[in-house]
């Protein structure tokens, strides 16, 4: 077709992807979509190979895995074992040492995200109580998030991944432990590097204020009463707040208080306005309008904590719903919150907050209803930057998951069942025993990252299939003949390494794994410890914010700049190789 030959169209499709995720655009479920889409109509990938990514075992065992992780996380248990920990965290150091370490822990069982999703919240609220900016611990317990993923086959995706490429090379896929050897070694080195390593961040930063101190609710909320004769009379909260750059929060009548009004509320004389507004469109409202200020100074925001109101900080994940939209577009308005402030790389944003459109890691105060705050987080997808709380009306059995997920690991250590059959067992189990409600399991599923592998992998397959792969693990053996084995190997961690900050992991293994294991078989070497070196490179991106979710969380909420991560993540990069390359080498063999 096009008198293009399919590798050269395959090449051309697979080109034109990269330089999507690269450019970011648009969202990369949406590009891998296209890909597939587009190598369909071209016949590269056969139409009944198009959906056989949905059910591929390494992508059936990430949605588990998921599920299984939230299941954990909401159970409170860690929660517990965090608390249990706290007395030892006497200095800086050792609270760094401490909660990097249990991230680590932890996101070797967990997903990277549900790791850092159960830990952040406890670090911020670990570094007001000893008067400590939480900068010094966000980066190094993210970087530790990704560091723990190598320890196992369900730390990561990449993992699972780079598995099913073994499984594809003629071999079985990796078992559970067998990337222990390599990853724990990393991972005790990172942590111990990274206990001493908040030191490199610039001093502005490790004096950063505490979440707390970076929002300050008074200073721009003011209350106003309306007099005879305002303009406002007869007008609705939702028409006030689209023709000034202020937000109604409350309406006090008489003695009814409406915390988060209704847009159609219709105002009346007497109503006294709790406004969030900068202090030149408060001056504007008030004069044009025929406004009396209650008082000469700012109100205390009492209002917007009492009656059960609220006002709790979250950040925003990388598969909220929120990402492109306004807080207009979808409608905040009736999850029944307040948005009171945006940060953004640790600026605060109070300009038409309406129409702010959110990115991943975005910090906003949110205002309203604390018993049903926990559940509007959720459902916006979004990380709270305080202590949680169990969900009410919800069993407390938090024993039981991380037994459910334990007995699961030990059937596929033990070879009793697969992976993938093992983690469908534990997660029927738990809805069969009621220990999460199966509307709580599908949203637990980041579906955004399912869509991408299940597009990319018969696209990546199609690679082998047309003999791309091939040429290019041919061409790689002549560029390389003549060199030592192990300087192969180094290249492929590196390259690997470089590749991950400017692509997802994962898309990073689909198209690096089928090279290293095709080049290891045309040069004669065992296709193990090249895959080990995609595994480990795919999943260690400590250079930039966005190469990888956790260290997009802890961007706004530690204050961070771009920079900041390749101070601290630029040797932890090279302890990585230093590290793992010894590690691979000692392990795995490199003759068959």
């Amino acid at each position: 077709m096009l008198g293009i030959s399919p590798i050269g169209l395959l090449g051309l499709i697979l080109l034109v992807t990269l330089v999507l995720f690269v450019w970011g655009k648009w969202r990369y479920d949406l590009v891998a979509g296209a890909a597939l889409t587009v190598s369909v109509l071209l016949g590269v990938v056969e139409a009944r190979d198009a959906f056989s990514g949905f059910s591929d075992p390494a992508v059936v065992t990430v949605v588990l895995v998921l599920i299984l992780s939230a299941a954990i996380r909401e159970s409170g248990v860690l929660d517990r074992v965090i608390d249990a920990a706290e007395p030892m965290m006497t200095s800086a150091g050792i609270m760094v040492a401490t909660l990097t370490g249990l991230t680590a822990v932890l996101s070797a069982f967990m997903n990277n995200v549900g790791a850092l999703a159960v830990v952040m919240p406890a670090a911020i609220v670990a570094a007001e109580r000893t008067g400590r900016p939480p900068a010094i611990v966000l980066m190094p317990i993210a970087f530790g998030s990704l560091l723990g993923g190598l320890i196992t086959l369900i730390g990561t995706p990449p993992n699972l991944l780079i598995s099913a490429v073994r499984r594809e090379y003629g071999g079985e896929p990796f078992a559970m432990f067998d990337f222990a050897p390599v990853g724990l070694a990393i991972a005790c080195v990172g942590v111990a590097y990274l206990a001493f390593a908040w030191r490199l961040l610039p001093a502005d930063r490790r004096g950063a204020p505490l979440p707390s101190a970076r929002f300050k609710i008074e200073d721009y909320v003011s209350e106003a009463k309306i007099i005879e004769g305002s303009t406002l009379i007869g007008k609705s909260v939702g028409e006030v707040e689209n023709e000034h750059e202020v937000s109604l929060l409350a309406v006090i009548r008489g003695d009814v208080r409406r915390v988060v009004p209704w847009s159609t509320l219709k105002l009346q004389r007497g109503d006294v306005l709790v406004i969030e507004a900068g202090s030149a469109a408060l001056k504007r409202v008030v004069d044009q309008h025929k406004l009396e200020l209650v008082g000469s100074e700012k109100t205390d925001a009492g209002i917007l904590t009492s009656e059960g109101y609220g006002i709790a900080e979250v950040v925003v994940m990388g598969s909220s719903p929120l990402i492109g939209r306004s807080a207009f577009d979808i409608g905040l308005r009736a999850y029944g919150v307040n948005l009171l402030a945006v940060s953004r790389r640790g600026k605060r944003i109070t300009s038409r907050l309406k129409y702010v459109r959110f990115e991943a890691g975005d910090v906003l105060v949110l205002q309203g209803q604390l018993d049903t705050m926990s559940v509007t987080q959720e459902e916006l997808g979004c990380l709270p930057l305080a202590e949680r709380k169990i969900a009410l009306g919800r069993p407390v059995r938090a024993s039981l998951p991380v037994l459910i997920m334990l007995g699961a690991v030990a059937l596929t250590t033990a070879g009793v069942l697969p992976v993938a059959i093992a983690f469908l067992s534990a997660v029927v189990l738990l809805g069969v025993l009621r220990v999460m409600p199966l509307n709580d399991m599908y949203a637990a599923v980041d579906w955004p990252v399912v869509i991408l592998l299940a597009a990319l992998i018969p696209v990546t397959a199609a690679l082998e299939k047309t003999g791309g792969t091939e040429l290019i693990a041919s061409s790689m053996v002549s560029l390389s003949q003549g060199w030592p084995p192990a300087l192969a190997l180094a290249l492929f961690l590196v390259a690997t390494l470089a590749v991950t900050p400017v692509l997802n992991n994962a898309a990073t293994v689909l198209l690096m794994g089928p090279i290293a294991a095709g080049y290891a078989k045309k040069s004669g070497l065992n296709v193990d410890p090249f895959l080990m070196a995609v595994a480990i490179g795919a999943s260690c991106d400590f250079l930039t914010p966005f190469g990888h979710q956790s260290n997009t969380l802890v961007y706004g909420p530690g204050g961070y700049r771009f920079g900041d991560y390749a101070r601290l993540g630029l040797p932890l990069t090279v302890i990585v190789i230093a590290v793992g390359l010894p590690m691979i080498l000692l392990v795995w063999p490199m003759q068959p």
